[in-house]
């Protein structure tokens, strides 16, 4: 994209996405900062005139970024799993619920609804739904943005992590790009909205709806 174009773009408002999946904790964390970045984030979206899509919770920092989204006028859909209605939302719904037969189905169907993800800080299910999404894009299956939100350095081990599977060899450099992260919420829309892919899948490129059937049926296990 060539810069003249993303200034523009940044000057009347809109942006390359239509809608982004938000991954983040079902708790607000012990640091107000987490709860300030989620705040932030929402603003963002309503900013850029964003709609999102995320896991359906109610609380914590999923429940702050959907009410501020949802109070800036964008469209919310959370999509849960049906056996976690009473667990995950515990207080009154904003926007659109989607319900859905399983965990398996609610990351394809958010990742199926988005155009780009991004993660705040959050626990093993938030940790979980980041890195499918970012072996997705490494296996060819997508080619949409992936942003850490990192507050406070939450995620500096991780990403210390990836940076030594990348010397040993394990992730090549090319796709250690796939991940994209910054300190703030502004900075990371704006460098998800200049991200260009440079990792080469490794294998063909499904359709989101193709993933959804053979990744998570019965017949998916016999045929992989």
């Amino acid at each position: 994209m060539e810069n003249s174009q993303f200034q523009q773009r940044q000057s009347s408002g809109k942006s390359r996405f239509k809608r982004v999946c938000v991954f983040c904790g079902s708790s607000p964390g012990k640091n107000p900062s987490y709860r300030n970045a989620a705040i932030q984030l929402g603003n963002e979206l309503v900013d850029r005139k964003i709609d999102l899509v995320y896991g359906g919770g109610s609380a914590g920092l999923m429940g702050l970024v959907s009410q501020v989204a949802h109070d800036g006028g964008c469209h919310v859909l959370g999509v849960i799993p049906r056996t976690l209605l009473p667990r995950e939302i515990t207080g009154e719904t904003v926007g659109e619920v989607r319900p859905v037969s399983g965990m398996h189905q609610r990351k394809a169907e958010m990742a199926r609804q988005a155009d780009a993800f991004i993660a705040l800080p959050g626990g093993y299910g938030t940790l979980e739904e980041l890195l499918e999404v970012i072996t997705w894009a490494q296996l060819g299956i997508h080619d949409k943005p992936v942003g850490l939100l990192n507050v406070d350095g939450y995620y500096n081990s991780l990403l210390s992590f990836i940076d030594k599977a990348v010397d040993e060899g394990f992730i090549t450099p090319a796709a250690r790009h796939i991940i994209v992260s910054a300190h703030t919420a502004h900075e990371l829309m704006c460098k998800l909205e200049e991200y260009v892919p440079k990792h080469s899948g490794v294998a063909s490129k499904l359709s989101w709806e193709m993933e959804q059937q053979l990744g998570y049926t019965a017949k998916s296990d016999i045929a992989r």
